[in-house]
């Protein structure tokens, strides 16, 4: 499986928040993150037509 890195900037209050929940679930925070993003809906669509977003959301 070929993987990505994502490097976001967060509070430090945030981020033992989710090290503590990990923690407390045996995981570690990668597993975390990956376990909500799979349950993002699927956004892929065939349609080509479909407007893309502006890379700065501030756009």
């Amino acid at each position: 499986m070929k993987t990505k890195e994502v490097h976001i900037r967060i509070s430090d209050k945030r981020f033992r928040k989710l090290k503590n929940y990990a923690t407390l679930k045996e995981k570690t925070v990668t597993q975390i993150i990956e376990d909500y993003i799979d349950r993002l809906p699927n956004t892929e669509t065939d349609d080509s037509s479909a407007t893309p977003l502006p890379l700065n959301p501030t756009d």
